[in-house]
């Protein structure tokens, strides 16, 4: 097997620490092309769709390809912002924050984001971070509850490219935080904001992505976590059982997924005679096309066209101070034992290596 190729080894340079901050991934415009494209990748993926591989890739290149990537693009256009998809640019910010509120803390670490399928790739970022001396690396998914579908799927690009690496850095992973204090609060500051800038609607719905059922009976957590979060964030902002809901979003196929449904719960609450309803995405840590778009567009209408009369959709955390204080604070758990501070070079190791026959490159 070949090797990708290595950075020129340097003897005495010191050993740097690095986080990668990783998310799901978006088309690099909202074209059917490019939709195409990034849907290709993300579907093909066995830990996305779990069908026996064959029959899915007729599926996949027979049908789906041919007819969802004009709707998809459609879609993303109507949220697309003008540096790009909202995804892209609030993982990019949010890895440029991490970065300085770790130096804040004294931290030297590099930070650089990711995305799963899609552009900036997992790979290259990893080489990105070899070239500039990254020697111990924080991969850290951007999914505070743990997928096989999702956080897994990280885990298992990254062990794809260590696989076809020579030198290979130490990896520590991020599993999850669905449970971290930090999250949690900043997560019910967002919400109490919301309510003392637009007033407090009738219930909180809480609307995470949804997963196929048969994952919860195979051993998935994600269902258990997210009602954990749901069950935790009600607790913080002191709601009864009756003023919320967690529900899931995003099905996918004629399949059973994790129930509640979010929008059939939003017009069977309307029909019931619910007037008005503020809704949050505790699962998504920036904003996307299942936040702006399934959620503020078509679950908004939804509910107003059952008999609803009032819909708020309450962002995610984004690049919002309490969410980045608490994404430092979990990294910075996670980077516990690594040196953060590179220690100085030493020249007298590089002459000990051509003393005993180095070649003297770089």
């Amino acid at each position: 097997m070949a090797f990708n190729a290595e950075p020129a080894y340097r003897h005495g340079d010191a050993a740097r620490t690095a986080v990668l901050l990783c998310n799901l991934g978006t088309p690099e415009a909202p074209t059917a092309a490019a939709t195409r494209r990034y849907l290709a990748e993300f579907l093909a993926d066995p830990r996305v769709v779990e069908i026996p591989k064959l029959l899915w890739l007729l599926i996949l290149h027979g049908i789906i390809l041919r007819v969802r990537p004009a709707k998809s693009a459609a879609k993303y256009a109507s949220i697309w912002l003008t540096e790009g998809s909202p995804l892209k640019v609030w993982t990019e910010k949010q890895a440029k924050l991490l970065r300085g509120y770790l130096g804040e803390r004294g931290h030297q670490v590099q930070v650089r984001y990711a995305m799963r399928y899609g552009q900036p790739a997992i790979a290259a970022e990893l080489d990105a971070l070899k070239r500039e001396g990254a020697t111990r690396i924080l991969v850290l998914p951007a999914y505070p509850q743990y997928s096989g579908a999702t956080t897994a799927s990280v885990i298992d690009a990254v062990a794809h490219w260590a696989v076809k690496t020579r030198h290979v850095p130490e990896l520590r992973f991020v599993n999850r935080y669905h449970d971290d204090p930090g999250y949690i609060a900043a997560l019910a500051d967002s919400v109490r904001a919301h309510w003392q800038r637009e007033g407090r609607h009738e219930m909180l719905v809480m609307s995470f992505h949804g997963m196929p059922a048969r994952t919860l009976a195979l051993g998935d957590p994600y269902h258990c976590e997210c009602l954990k979060t749901g069950r935790l964030l009600a607790e913080a902002l002191q709601l009864t059982p009756e003023q919320y809901r967690v529900t899931f979003q995003s099905r996918f196929g004629k399949a059973k997924w994790l129930e509640p449904y979010t929008e059939p719960t939003l017009v069977d609450l309307a029909a019931k005679g619910l007037k008005s309803v503020d809704l949050i995405c505790p699962g998504f840590s920036a904003d996307c096309l299942e936040t702006l778009e399934e959620i503020d567009q078509e679950a908004r209408a939804a509910f107003l066209a059952a008999g609803g009369q009032a819909f708020a959709y309450i962002p995610c955390l984004n690049d919002s101070p309490a969410g980045m204080r608490a994404l430092t604070d979990l990294a910075e758990q996670h980077l516990q034992g690594w040196p953060t501070v590179p220690a100085a070079p030493d020249p007298a190791q590089r002459e000990r290596a051509l003393a005993a026959g180095a070649e003297s490159g770089p």
